[in-house]
């Protein structure tokens, strides 16, 4: 089975590639954006896509492949989860959507799981009775503004009534838990 990876972490990118590679999977890594008609030569069954990917969106690269390879697989791997862009990722045709760090063994059961049947092994967001804190509720926020500016952060921070260097410290912390 073809494994095509992108992430621009190339220590996370040498480790899941050696260890597909003892799985049996065929890897072929990316770790600056490629051109799209070089993803497709690749010809993967199966895609596991960084979301901040260098200076593009890893949800780039999804549409086009499921329209080109209808019948793939389709991950996006994130640190920086968000309901907003976990939404989005699948709106335009992701069949997961997991956040590092991960475990191998459910990194590989969300590789060989079928077509649109999420494996995360986390509850969904619907099925969790616990309310958000309000730490989780501004990180939520904050996320889905920024995806409807398409990450303009300038615009983002200005609609959201704070200052740009304030809103870019609060998106380089993780998610709150």
């Amino acid at each position: 089975m073809k494994l095509t990876l992108l992430d621009d972490d190339e220590i996370l990118l040498r480790t899941l590639q050696r260890r597909f590679t003892a799985a049996g999977y065929q890897v072929q890594t990316f770790t600056t954006p490629p051109p799209l008609a070089e993803l497709l030569a690749t010809a993967a069954d199966v895609w596991l896509i960084d979301l901040r990917f260098g200076d593009t969106s890893g949800l780039n690269y999804i549409a086009p492949l499921r329209a080109a390879l209808p019948n793939c697989r389709i991950l996006l791997l994130t640190g920086f989860a968000s309901i907003a862009t976990a939404v989005q990722a699948v709106k335009l045709g992701a069949d997961d959507y997991l956040t590092k760090p991960v475990d191998f063994a459910v990194l590989l059961q969300a590789l060989t799981s079928e077509p649109n049947q999420p494996v995360t092994g986390e509850p969904c967001y619907e099925d969790k009775e616990t309310l958000l804190s309000a730490d989780q509720m501004e990180w939520e926020h904050i996320q889905r503004v920024l995806a409807q500016q398409d990450g303009n952060i300038s615009q983002t921070a200005r609609l959201l009534g704070m200052h740009r260097r304030t809103l870019q410290r609060k998106l380089l912390k993780h998610r709150p838990g």
